[in-house]
């Protein structure tokens, strides 16, 4: 049968880019579908690409705050201009918006922009068209999860932080994982009176645990109020501000902006995946196989919607694998998912990789061994304001090797890639041990523990 083309892809973001890019390097006629109105996806628009922005101008502010310390006399509440940074950050993602409408036509992979929906499992309708291809990638991401609680509507998601047009004094966060913790220090080092509320004793629970104290000491110590034990039962309005009401009869009061940052959904629904033949889990993630293969032969799925490892670099590795597999001939190629670094961008950073100590010595038992050090940056000597780096290795068996690398502190974000490496190679503590450090830096800790 003779196709319109070779692979389409419903997803216009990370995955769905990589994966067009590359397969049209190798010859294959490709077809990208994105239901907005710019290509880019989660990460580039309301995602990891603005977020750093703000992250970096959220620690501009701490280095303002420390530089009294280095000797500049400076005003220490100098004020943020939210709308004029805004601008900026729009058009930087409008430049990256631009650069992939480029990419595809210099690599010739078509375009069209509407909601998808598999017609069946060769066909893929947008526009009320209708196209066909021999395989088809599914890569429509996520979206920001909503609780169905009374007075929803009165919140914010990270989706709407992205749109806030001015800095709201007094700020509510609910959520426990990256975003939540993300959105919270940014929020409270640019000015605003920030509260974190999450459901259990503590945040980022899958992390290793020392992490998540250190940061909540550091979270505090910036100002931040971490609530815990609360879960949100419903959202109202009193005396011109937002108060939220908990489960257990808690009532958190006197916020400008209530922000949920609970997790996300698969965009799975309403996509044609029933009429294709296509299934999905209880929590409507497309399970595949390590080729990202579905139950239909010719259906493959990556990034986010496959609830594995839902990061950027890991949609963008998934895609680029994949299509050097099928139109490079390399036929047993498919990403690895063990060992995938990644970073939290909290102030200060999370950086981790592997197993955590408690994963380890459930699959390994009595042959795991950490070590451990935590002290101050030296940046932080002429500081008033001190934030201690933490960093923990965890090993396994006779020879030692590092299958768990976990920290937090000053620059610990940029440390990571370069560690990653060797763990992912197998590297032993003695390999750590046996490399000359860097003086003075925090990095040379983790070649130097005892």
């Amino acid at each position: 049968m003779a196709y319109d083309y070779d692979l389409i892809a419903i997803g216009g973001g990370s995955g769905g880019i990589a994966l067009s890019n590359r397969a049209a390097s190798y010859g294959a006629r490709c077809l990208i579908i994105e239901k907005d109105p710019e290509m880019g996806g989660t990460c580039v628009n309301r995602g990891c690409v603005p977020k750093k922005a703000m992250w970096y101008a959220a620690d501009m502010a701490h280095a303002l705050r420390d530089a009294p310390g280095y000797g500049y006399d400076i005003t220490r509440n100098a004020p943020f201009n939210w709308s004029e940074f805004v601008t900026k950050r729009e058009n930087y993602i409008s430049n990256i918006n631009k650069y992939y409408v480029s990419a595809f036509e210099k690599n010739g992979v078509d375009t069209a922009y509407g909601l998808a929906k598999l017609v069946d499992k060769n066909t893929v309708e947008v526009n009320g068209k209708q196209y066909t291809a021999e395989r088809i990638a599914l890569a429509p991401g996520g979206t920001p999860t909503v609780p169905n609680i009374e007075g929803k509507e009165l919140a914010i998601t990270s989706d709407g932080f992205f749109e806030l047009q001015s800095l709201p004094e007094k700020v509510l966060v609910l959520g426990a994982g990256y975003i939540a913790v993300e959105l919270a220090g940014m929020l409270q080092a640019l000015g605003a009176d920030v509260s974190l509320a999450v459901r259990k004793k503590t945040f980022l629970r899958e992390f290793e645990s020392v992490l998540s104290e250190r940061l909540s000491e550091a979270m505090q110590a910036d100002g931040v109020t971490i609530n815990t034990e609360f879960t949100a039962a419903k959202i109202e309005q009193h005396n011109g501000k937002l108060r939220v009401h908990g489960e257990s009869g808690q009532t958190l009061d006197g916020f400008d902006q209530v922000i949920f940052a609970i997790g996300r959904t698969p965009l799975t629904k309403g996509i044609g995946l029933q009429e294709a033949g296509v299934e999905v889990d209880e929590r409507g993630y497309i399970p595949v196989d390590k080729f990202q293969q579905t139950n239909v032969p010719n259906i493959f799925a990556l990034g986010d919607v496959t609830g594995q490892a839902e990061l950027t670099p890991v949609a963008i590795a998934a895609g680029r694998r994949m299509a050097d597999r099928i139109y490079n001939n390399q036929t047993d190629r498919h990403l690895n998912y063990e060992n995938i670094a990644t970073v939290v961008f909290s102030h200060p950073p999370i950086a981790t990789i592997g197993l955590t100590e408690a994963q380890a010595r459930e699959q390994y038992g009595d042959d795991v061994n950490t070590y451990e050090a935590s002290f101050n940056p030296m940046y932080m000597a002429f500081t008033e304001h001190k934030v201690k780096t933490t960093m923990k290795l965890v090993v396994v068996g006779k020879d030692e090797r590092v299958v768990g690398c976990h920290m937090i502190g000053l620059a610990v974000d940029e440390m990571m890639q370069g560690f990653a490496v060797a763990i992912s190679m197998g590297a032993t503590k003695k390999d750590f041990d046996d490399t000359v450090a860097i003086h003075p830096t925090s990095s040379e800790e983790l070649v130097t523990m005892r």
